[in-house]
């Protein structure tokens, strides 16, 4: 059957009908706002009919049955999208990496002064404290430390 063999005024009309009789009964049981919508979709149509429309839908109907058709019994269709899968994980794996080494230019590296092993540092004994040890004595800051302080203002031009 092709587009030409149909009488298109009829079928639109038809489902514009129908759809207002199914308008109605929306209309009924699920009140105004249901029954618009149903309006709204019976009448889609009749206007297709009249602004010539039903063409460009016959098209596009036809091309996707002849295209999944064609897909379903066509060995070298089945090709294609296995060729299309394979691209599509080639493009996901190549996202990850390129997100991974991004991340990694990133990170700060170690300048050739700090890839040099340290001298290793002269560990200083921990003592261990029991709960039945005596709790600490907070120290008092020596006057030392209240000088580097002054000395630090004076410098700056404070007190």
């Amino acid at each position: 059957m092709t587009y030409n063999d149909i009488a298109w005024l009829p079928v639109c009309g038809g489902l514009t009908a129908v759809g207002l009789v199914l308008t109605y009964l929306a209309f009924r049981r699920r009140g105004a706002a249901a029954g618009l919508r149903a309006a709204a979709w019976s009448l889609l149509p009749l206007a297709a009919y009249l602004t010539g429309a039903q063409a460009t839908l016959w098209n596009i109907g036809t091309a996707a049955v002849s295209f999944v058709t064609g897909l379903v019994l066509s060995p070298l269709a089945w090709a294609g999208v296995a060729v299309a899968g394979l691209s599509a994980v080639l493009f996901v794996v190549s996202g990850a990496m390129r997100g991974r080494s991004l991340s990694r230019a990133r990170t700060p590296r170690p300048g050739p002064a700090e890839t040099t092993p340290a001298a290793p540092k002269a560990e200083t004994p921990k003592k261990v404290q029991t709960a039945k040890a005596a709790p600490r004595q907070v120290e008092q800051p020596a006057a030392d430390d209240f000088s580097e302080i002054e000395d630090i203002l004076k410098r700056r031009g404070i007190g």
